[in-house]
């Protein structure tokens, strides 16, 4: 635990401090952008902190540590929460014993992202709290009231950041520890926590409780605030959260504010007051009208963003538009440097061959993904973590041979931890008349989000020797009956050799490509030499050498 102090901090190191100062027993995630550096930093200062092979484990885990009494978290990104919604609406029913804070970091703007989801989405959906911090010291505060609001309702919390939160420094006070919680025990409550039909119904009914009372509480809580009217008496209202408030106070100086703390569920009657005092109100909010709509649904007559700026991040200027209901085109951004693999990128081999020969690549999410720009241009789909197996057994199984042939699945060693298993068993069970080629791009590491470890590296989070998931055992031992192992750098014939004998057969085939990350390599030949000194034997003592044994007092 953690003394109170002042220092800058990102919205995720608050957030960790936090965890640190709120006793959590055990964060788990699997590393995206922007929350990869919330469960680092937690490990950094003393926390306990690990990655999960992906979210819907790391989710599960949380759930187990809460049972046991203790107190999770979870952190993902905003599509990483796709992954975990299974276990996320279940655990709404069951509840917890001790605290689960579930962090989600939505991406507006698509910094490092696929698509542009709204996690809001998903607090209604799974019927469960979501609080939005707008900085760094609210993401500190906001992430023990979670712990707090947790454990008061037994219910998990969502706590929802945005990209620039997560990213942005502020000041952060904090506070110490929060009391600890009961030492971790196990307490048998099999119609609480075991969601067959006749135990979910009456759960359910507990859960729509637990809101009713948590909306009660929300209409007095400190977590909305309000900023009063100093400017002219006809500027309209604005109804906020999140990050959008620090735009506000800046674009409307003097506007009277209801920044909510708490998205759901909606203190309304707090916002019907703050409407019929202030009269006229315009919600401003990042990404989907979710508030506005939830809103204009209660009966409460507030005006929202034009539908332009649905896409992407606010700022000051775009909130000034909005205010000013300015629709005239926006300016278009400045270019930046495209992005592209690494100049010395061992698998730069690997998509000069694919795009030569021509293959239909079904790609998948990494910093591999970059094989789709020139000069490659070698990735012909991208849809999700892992999904790079199933379309391309789909295409397989719909083309016509000769192009069914061509048909190339290429995942990243972590993503094939994280989702690419369960493509491989429906590649062994529904393999297409062609067969099929999976290219596994082993570079011994996360490398998109900044060399993160994973089950197949045999390293921890921290970087300490762990159990290790051996790739091609795994394969031979799931039925994959061609399994190969090549270096693309030192050997780039053998790979073209290999890869034109797998596009031919009718096999299940797999073909890993293993060369050590570019920019993770030093860190690892570090990691690999301090865990040899750390299994080296201890060099013989004086008395040792003797023969005489050696006393301890």
């Amino acid at each position: 635990m953690s003394a109170p102090r002042r220092e800058l901090l990102s919205g995720d190191e608050a957030v960790a401090l936090a965890a640190l100062d709120g006793g959590i027993t055990l964060g788990t995630g699997y590393p995206g952008t922007p929350s990869t550096e919330i469960l680092e930093y937690l490990s950094s200062i003393g926390g306990r902190a690990q990655w999960a092979p992906n979210e819907k484990v790391a989710l599960e885990v949380a759930i187990g540590v809460s049972f046991a009494g203790a107190r999770a978290l979870m952190t993902t990104k905003h599509v990483g929460l796709n992954v975990a919604a299974d276990p996320l609406f279940t655990a709404a029913y069951t509840g917890v014993q001790g605290a689960l804070v579930i962090v989600v970091a939505d991406d507006p703007g698509m910094a490092s992202s696929q698509n542009e989801q709204d996690s809001r989405h998903y607090a209604e959906a799974a019927a469960l709290p979501m609080i939005e911090p707008s900085d760094s010291q609210e993401s500190y505060d906001f992430m023990l009231a979670a712990i707090e609001l947790s454990e008061r309702w037994n219910i998990p919390v969502l706590l929802r950041l945005t990209t620039r939160v997560c990213h942005s420094k502020t000041i952060v006070q904090s506070r110490g520890a929060l009391p600890a919680p009961p030492p971790a025990h196990f307490e048998r409550d099999i119609k609480t926590r075991v969601m067959i039909p006749a135990y979910a119904r009456p759960a359910h009914r507990r859960l729509r409780t637990k809101l009713d009372e948590i909306a009660e509480w929300a209409e007095t809580s400190p977590l909305n605030m309000q900023v009063p009217r100093t400017g002219a008496a006809d500027a309209p209202a604005i109804i906020t959260s999140g990050v959008s408030f620090g735009h506000v106070l800046e674009a409307a100086p003097g506007a009277p504010v209801l920044k909510l703390g708490v998205t759901y569920p909606l203190p309304l009657g707090l916002v019907r007051d703050f409407v019929k005092r202030e009269g006229d109100a315009i919600v401003v909010e990042e990404g989907d009208p979710i508030l506005e709509k939830r809103l204009l649904a209660d009966g409460i007559a507030v005006r929202g963003k034009p539908s332009m700026y649905r896409f992407g991040e606010f700022n000051v200027n775009r909130v000034r538009r909005i205010l000013a209901g300015d629709t005239s085109p926006e300016p278009p951004p400045a270019p930046g440097k495209p992005p592209e693999l690494c100049k010395m990128c061992p698998y730069r081999p690997v998509y000069n061959l694919l795009s030569r020969l021509g293959c239909i690549v079904a790609g998948d999410i990494g910093c591999y993904t970059l094989g789709v720009l020139p000069p490659f241009s070698a990735m012909d789909t991208c849809v999700c973590m892992g999904a790079s197996l199933g379309v391309g057994l789909g295409l397989r199984h719909a083309l016509p041979e000769e192009q069914a042939r061509k048909v190339v699945s290429i995942i990243g060693d972590s993503t094939f931890m994280h989702s690419g298993l369960t493509g491989v068993a429906e590649m062994v069970y529904n393999l297409p008349p062609t067969g099929h080629v999976l290219i596994i791009l082993d570079n011994s590491t996360t490398a998109m989000t900044g060399q993160q470890e994973h089950p197949g590296t045999g390293r921890t989070l921290a970087h300490e020797e762990a159990g290790k998931v051996v790739v091609e055992e795994v394969l031979r031992g799931m039925g994959v009956t061609q399994v190969h192992v090549n270096d693309p750098v030192t050997d780039p014939d053998g790979f073209e050799s290999i890869l034109e004998k797998c596009l031919a057969s009718n096999e299940a085939c797999v073909i890993i490509e293993r060369r050590v990350c570019i920019l993770a390599a030093g860190r690892i030949k570090e990691y690999e030499r301090a865990a040899q000194k750390c299994s080296d034997p201890l060099p013989a003592t004086e008395n040792e050498t003797a023969g005489e044994p050696e006393h301890v007092a």
